[in-house]
């Protein structure tokens, strides 16, 4: 019989998703150290190491914010590391640096990973958007910054 007990997420790396993303970078990196180390597969290969290890940096940065909407940023960020680093993956095959086969199951934990923070981020949005927003009547002044004095004197 399964435990009705709930898991308490302590810690970043808690997180299913962090777990698949810094999972996803450990294979990427084992694999990709072996290829050759020209300037140019080796700057290939130094876009793919820091897109997909910046995935699992910013959740981690963003669970240790300090209020929901900055955590949301941050997942956000991450999401769109999950697109840069799929693109990165992408020209590893066009360039013929690996085979399809190879780079495939990491394009798929890309997808997954996407859909865990797409679903974190609409869960935390909806949360934000619980609060009462503040009512402002037509009635009141409109903020107007204040012009620079120091070019008004010249």
């Amino acid at each position: 019989m399964e435990s009705s007990e709930t898991f308490a997420i302590k810690h970043f790396t808690d997180l299913r998703v962090w777990q698949k993303s810094h999972e996803l970078y450990v294979l990427v990196y084992k694999e990709i150290e072996i290829l050759p180390h020209t300037v140019v597969i080796r700057t290939t290969l130094d876009e793919v190491l820091h897109s997909t290890g910046s995935i699992s940096a910013k959740i981690a940065e963003g669970f240790n914010s300090r209020n929901r909407r900055r955590y949301v940023y941050f997942l956000d960020v991450a999401l769109r590391s999950t697109g840069e680093a799929e693109n990165w993956l992408l020209k590893l095959v066009d360039c013929v640096l690996m085979e399809r086969i190879k780079v495939q199951p990491w394009l798929d934990t890309i997808s997954e990973i996407q859909r865990m923070l797409r679903a974190m981020i609409k869960k935390l949005d909806k949360r934000n958007n619980t609060h009462i927003q503040p009512v402002v009547s037509s009635s009141s002044p409109r903020y107007v910054p204040q012009q620079n004095r120091l070019f008004h004197e010249l």
